[in-house]
């Protein structure tokens, strides 16, 4: 690949992928948001995590760094289309069934989960939280826009998934950008403030192992040895991670506001 080939490139991943992931931020976490700004107005407002709502200058902090990590992620795509082009990393453009896709998608998925469990927990240490997270955590009451809210490092770590499962399964463009839809979706939802799942979430064997909106909100809220994970709980689980008292805590904040139960419960605190 010589020089004018190199630059064309990155000039097409810029043009395309710039906006593309501009918009993905902004239209999750605006949908999300404008989700939690309803609720808040009927008697589902109960369902607020926290006492303390996000002030104005968190949400300025936040999508100024989600403005900067859109651009670590525009540095990691256009190597990767480098590497594509030279045959670096293999390209699926094969025609697939749609249960195949699913499949595929399942798996980076589960493959994502683990990734992000590891590095998160990494991250936490006392050799790499200042570098690395401890900007994420300046947002101790999150939001839907506290997304994308990264220091750099930790910007370029969370990028470095794609290159790492391409560089292992070749796959489809349909398999990737839907990963990135849902997981964009996904991020806002757990950073919402609110929780938004069924209050019988935790009670059925097909869910209770996907994490809520609670499981991360009580990270943010000063568990830090806690709930590392992402889409699921059962690495939390398998180390012992978990806080011991997300099913309470999950149990209080979806309880009717008039349920008598409901201030016995824990609150939604830290430790």
């Amino acid at each position: 690949m010589n020089y004018a080939d190199a630059l064309a490139i990155a000039v097409n991943v810029t043009r395309f992928y710039l906006p593309y992931e501009l918009t993905r931020y902004f239209v999750a976490a605006g949908v999300i948001a404008g989700l939690v700004w309803l609720i808040k107005r009927t008697p589902w407002r109960s369902r607020q995590i926290q006492p303390r709502l996000p002030a104005r200058k968190d949400r300025v902090r936040e999508i100024a760094s989600s403005l900067r990590t859109c651009l670590v992620y525009l540095l990691v795509a256009i190597p990767l289309a480098w590497a594509m082009h030279a045959g670096l990393l293999s390209r699926d453009a094969a025609a697939h069934s749609l249960g195949y896709i699913l499949l595929l998608l399942a798996a980076m998925i589960v493959g994502h989960d683990a990734y992000f469990y590891w590095t998160h927990r990494a991250m936490h240490t006392r050799w790499l939280y200042k570098t690395f997270h401890r900007h994420h955590h300046r947002s101790v009451t999150p939001s839907p826009w506290t997304a994308y809210s990264f220091a750099t490092p930790e910007a370029f770590v969370n990028a470095l998934y794609f290159p790492l499962w391409l560089s292992l399964v070749a796959t489809p463009h349909v398999v990737t950008f839907s990963f990135l839809g849902v997981q964009i979706f996904r991020n806002t939802v757990a950073h919402a403030g609110l929780e938004l799942h069924p209050r019988w979430w935790l009670r059925t064997p097909l869910t209770s192992w996907i994490s809520t909106t609670t499981h991360h909100d009580l990270h943010h809220n000063g568990a830090f040895q806690h709930n590392y994970g992402f889409w699921f709980t059962y690495w939390d689980r398998l180390m012992g991670t978990e806080h011991p008292q997300y099913r309470e805590v999950f149990a209080r904040v979806t309880a009717s506001a008039r349920d008598p139960q409901r201030n016995r419960l824990p609150q939604p605190a830290g430790e």
